[in-house]
């Protein structure tokens, strides 16, 4: 799947709600959803600089050129904003990842319901995960 496809995916499983405490369970359950994150992963050079909470995030280069991300945080409602940004981003090329439009956050209506400091971290995150991303697509073109 393209990741404006995941996008309409996640908006629509969201409009399924009309109640944000509908909403948030279902973060929660996305967060939930999230594979193990290794202990020894958890490290002060993984930890997003810029959250309120404690949020961790790796990445490799897989052999087919695109990027597996993985990422944890201690705060259940933050794991689940990380379990959607690593379901639309895992998975791509660095390109398709650092030229992405994610409109789905607005369109949820995810950042005018988190707190300023929540909506703070998200952007930390997505920044973080880009700044991999051209990190890879630097050493392509080298």
């Amino acid at each position: 799947m393209t990741i404006n496809e995941l996008q309409d995916e996640i908006i629509e499983e969201f409009q399924a709600f009309d109640d944000w405490m509908d909403r948030y369970s279902l973060l929660i359950e996305y967060g939930n959803q999230l594979s193990d994150f290794p202990e020894e992963s958890r490290t002060e050079q993984n930890l997003i600089d810029g959250c309120q909470s404690s949020v961790w995030f790796t990445c490799r280069m897989n052999d087919d050129g695109t990027i597996t991300y993985e990422g944890d945080s201690d705060a259940i409602l933050v794991k689940g904003i990380v379990a959607l940004l690593i379901r639309v981003l895992s998975g791509h090329t660095p390109e398709e990842i650092v030229n992405a439009e994610l409109y789905f956050i607005d369109r949820i209506e995810l950042r005018e319901h988190l707190s300023p400091n929540r909506s703070n971290g998200l952007a930390a995150m997505l920044k973080q995960m880009r700044l991999f991303a051209l990190t890879y697509l630097s050493q392509e073109s080298h």
